[in-house]
């Protein structure tokens, strides 16, 4: 609930949900493609175990130092109370760290026994010194509003208002400080080891294929193969293994749903997706707004495309596991990494070489684990780790033409994070619905590059179709899947809900979404058990659509008058969390709570699929 150790704890952020990045595998060798060093977090496992004895006592010190003087630093002597401030701030770090290098050491091999255990140990000592450390904000937002006002005066401490004024916004919300300890160290073996054995369970998953023995990641890649035979035999394998674990994968989810209404209960959040709001530091009458637009739009964009496509393949209506199917019948082009990072690359700097330069960091540095191997965690993401150190990429490249795409989506979150970093630990980390700001924008300039090299009419369908489709996925589909939330969240009040009633709303949201020209065949109801988002960070999902409807507006800002545009862009992404949506924005002429505003990005979207059936008119067939 409070940001006790956001450092460590920060999630990572990228394309980790289903429909991003999932490809048909490459004929490329893992050792051509790069993995990351994580020695710049820690260089062995020695260092890490000092670090963590560090923290130990330093926290322990810390408690001796403060607890019980806040209110009164902060009438006597505010700049000693800022003092208290850097030095919690520093202890936030070194843990962020410390987390941060366990995480990472465990998601590129999650079967593996020693990482595993390193990371739970880590987690529970990390739990143990968090308690020490609780006092600190519950006693923070106990002083009095006048006095922090008036202390706030001081120079010092002045430079954390941003974190204190959101800091405040959590007290109608906070309990008393032995019910806030039990939370925390309940936490380890609640919503944690549950996600842990998903995260466990969905890895050991094994998918046969035609003969071939698949883990998710390829199987789902499978979906997007050329040959629709191909296609049907995967989704069908995938049905059948996630229904043979349905029955775990439904105890999961009730299990954390019930965790949540307890501690939602507790705190007084008046809806199931409130905390999620607060978190993001976005009204929730916003969120409503963006969702009521996405929901509307579904006739304009997603039935109107699927619609198209169906026309395309010849076809009335799609199966379920022909709609992420290439249009073309021209072989999708296999991109070696080495150009996969001069394209992404070449796109930054057209738009600002100050981007460029830090996402070519993260090449020249061994900042990003590329491969595809077993035990891996699927997906892509990109963990800010901590400001004295750098973000980490990790994606599974496939070497396709979306897989650039998520790479550019990556280099995005990860040149948001290096440049907000000189916020300080407190500060630096973005609220998840600007998070994905300059992911999105990123992809928008790599694709824009993409399509104006592109003069063969055939081809440029095929790109603007793959970027709709992305369009759908990131907009249309994590609205779906955050209704598909609400309704879980909403009937698990209620009473324990079965494999069959989570899958009917899995079918009702996706039937809604995707409209008529989607036949929702036998096996789909359980496609909703490896969405990760639903088990780690419950109604993450709008995020994406904010992002991408925002990325809209701010892209047509940027092509409508660019001269300035990437000093202001720039800024946006240093301030961090320091400031709300509605001052990032304004220097652009926008605003989120505009009821326009997400009709506009919504607007770029039905262009794109009016130049798509533009161009089936000039005859841009297969």
């Amino acid at each position: 609930m409070f940001s006790t150790l956001r450092a460590m704890e920060t999630q990572p952020v990228g394309a980790l949900e289903a429909d991003r990045g999932f490809l048909e595998v490459a004929p490329q060798k893992a050792e051509e493609i790069p993995g990351w060093n994580l020695g710049d977090l820690y260089p062995d496992e020695a260092k890490l175990a000092s670090d963590i004895e560090t923290a130990k006592t330093r926290a322990g010190e810390f408690k001796a130092a403060y607890a019980g003087k806040l209110a009164d630093l902060a009438q006597r002597d505010p700049a000693a109370l800022a003092g208290a401030l850097a030095a919690y701030e520093s202890l936030s770090d070194l843990m962020g760290r410390i987390g941060s290098y366990s995480y990472l050491n465990y998601v590129t091999d999650t079967g593996d026994a020693t990482r595993a255990k390193l990371f739970g140990d880590v987690r529970d000592k990390l739990t143990v010194i968090g308690t020490e450390l609780l006092f600190f904000e519950l006693e923070l937002n106990r002083i009095d509003d006048a006095v922090i006002d008036r202390a706030l005066a001081n120079e010092k401490l002045g430079h954390y208002r941003p974190w204190l004024t959101d800091l405040r916004k959590e007290r109608p919300y906070q309990l008393a400080d032995d019910i806030e300890r039990l939370f925390h160290e309940k936490a380890m073996t609640g919503p944690a080891a549950w996600s842990r054995l998903f995260n466990e369970t969905l890895t050991a998953l094994r998918f046969d294929v035609d003969g071939e023995t698949l883990t998710l990641e390829p199987a789902l890649n499978l979906l997007s193969d050329a040959n629709p035979e191909r296609r049907a035999a995967a989704a069908q394998s995938i049905g059948k293994v996630l229904k043979e674990n349905v029955r775990l994968f439904t105890l999961v989810m009730n299990t954390l749903a019930k965790d949540k209404e307890i501690s939602d209960r507790w705190r007084g959040f008046p809806d199931v997706a409130s905390s999620r709001h607060l978190a993001n530091r976005v009204e929730p009458e916003v969120v409503d707004a963006l969702v009521a637009a996405v929901r509307a739009s579904y006739p304009r964009l997603s039935h109107r495309y699927y619609a198209l496509k169906a026309k395309w393949l010849g076809v009335d209506t799609l199966n379920y596991w022909d709609r992420n199917a290439p249009i073309s019948r021209d072989p999708e082009p296999v991109i070696a990494w080495k150009d996969a990072h001069s394209t992404v690359i070449a796109a930054y700097r057209r738009f600002s070489p100050k981007m460029a330069e830090v996402a070519d960091g993260f090449f020249r540095k061994n900042w990003i684990d590329a491969p595809v191997r077993d035990g891996k965690s699927p997906g892509a993401f990109s963990h800010p780790t901590v400001p004295s150190a750098h973000p980490y990429i990790m994606m599974n490249y496939l070497g396709k033409p979306r897989d650039v795409m998520t790479l550019a989506h990556e280099l995005g979150h990860g040149v948001h994070q290096v440049l907000a970093n000189a916020q300080g630990a407190l500060m630096a980390y973005t609220p998840l619905t600007l998070a994905e700001t300059a992911s999105v924008f990123g992809e928008m300039l790599t694709f824009k590059a993409l399509l104006n090299q592109t003069e063969n009419p055939r081809e440029k369908r095929a790109l603007l179709a793959q970027k709709v489709e992305d369009k759908i996925n990131t907009v249309v589909r994590q609205i779906a899947f955050y209704q598909f939330e609400r309704l879980v969240h909403e009937a698990r009040r209620q009473g324990e809900l079965t494999s069959d009633q989570l899958g009917a709303f899995w079918l009702q949201v996706q039937s809604e979404s995707l409209g008529p020209a989607i036949l929702m065949n036998e096996g789909y109801d359980t496609y909703w058990t490896y969405v990760s988002h639903f088990v780690h960070s419950p109604f993450y999902v709008y995020a994406y659509a904010f992002g991408d409807c925002l990325v809209n507006s701010l892209y047509a800002a940027y092509e409508r008058a660019p001269e300035g545009f990437e000093g202001r862009y720039l800024d946006m992404l240093r301030a961090g969390g320091t400031k709300h949506h509605t001052e990032l924005l304004a220097p652009f002429g926008l605003d989120a709570t505009d009821p326009g505003f997400w009709s506009m990005g919504l607007s770029v979207i039905e262009d794109m699929i009016s130049e798509l059936e533009t161009l089936e008119d000039q005859g841009a067939v297969s």
